[in-house]
């Protein structure tokens, strides 16, 4: 039986990671991949891995993880912020891959039609550590603890000033598309960073929850009809339960971080049909 299955945080600049994406094959000719982000930091490598999951896939949707948005000194694509995901849009359209900006596409199975809505909303840094109140005490806290995101290196927001006021912007535009879809739609809601905060409850290092998210997405599961939501980034690979709402993570994650769960990565896991809670 077809489905469709998710991956995320597949960072095929490492050889492990790429051989492993080399073998991703799916289970039926029909099955479709989602691809939440984090595929490698430069354009050639997100190019190859899309190219060559799409020649395998029928459908490929991809949303960008903070490593694609990375301007890094060894990538010959140089583009910074906006001008470097609209660089990375059209190469997905190149391929047949969809995106973000493209119409949301429609799944037909079993229990009906289910709409998958690729999103790429960022972090606006209300995943405060506790004590907190305002941006700047959560980022004083993350430098003296030495727990700093790279992103504050190497992922530029222009044109826009800051990367919350980008996340400000994409949150914009998303409410917008979302509200109007058909009354009783029901959607898989798929982001590269998760859209509730409860995942980055364990993380070892609290201060990075940070740049995982932003708290005006928490209740989108519910105002939008999703009967899944997919997501990334943090390297944990589970399942919570908001409700009735499964929230899916699916990275692979770096090697030192999947070897320690087997000798192999996990693969693809099936969203559609919804699997069983439990």
């Amino acid at each position: 039986m077809a489905g469709v299955y998710a991956i995320s945080d597949l960072h095929v600049g490492f050889a492990e990671n790429r051989a492993f994406t080399e073998g991703l094959r799916p289970a039926s000719g029909d099955d479709w991949l989602i691809v939440a982000g984090d595929v490698a930091e430069r354009f050639a490598d997100v190019e190859w891995t899309l190219r060559t999951l799409r020649d395998r896939f029928a459908t490929v949707i991809w949303v960008p993880g903070n490593h694609e948005l990375w301007t890094i000194k060894d990538d010959p694509v140089q583009l910074r912020g906006e001008a470097r995901y609209r660089r990375l849009v059209d190469m997905c359209r190149g391929l047949g891959v969809l995106t973000p900006e493209d119409p949301y596409p429609v799944w037909d199975g079993q229990d009906g039609p289910v709409t998958i809505a690729p999103l790429f909303i960022l972090y606006d840094y209300t995943f405060r550590p506790d004590g907190t109140s305002t941006k700047e005490e959560a980022l004083k806290v993350a430098h003296e603890a030495g727990v700093v995101c790279t992103d504050e290196v190497y992922l530029h927001p222009d044109p826009h000033p800051t990367r919350d006021a980008w996340c400000d912007a994409r949150i914009a535009y998303t409410e917008e598309r979302l509200a109007a879809l058909a009354p009783g739609t029901r959607t898989v809601l798929v982001n590269h960073w998760p859209l509730v905060r409860e995942p980055t409850r364990v993380l070892w290092y609290p201060e990075f929850a940070q740049w995982c998210g932003t708290e005006r997405t928490a209740d989108w599961h519910g105002r939008f009809g999703a009967v899944s939501v997919v997501y990334g980034h943090l390297h944990i690979p589970r399942t919570i339960w908001t409700g009735d709402v499964p929230h899916v993570e699916v990275s692979v994650g770096y090697p030192r971080e999947w070897r320690r769960r087997g000798e192999a990565p996990r693969g693809p896991r099936r969203v559609l049909p919804v699997p069983a809670k439990g």
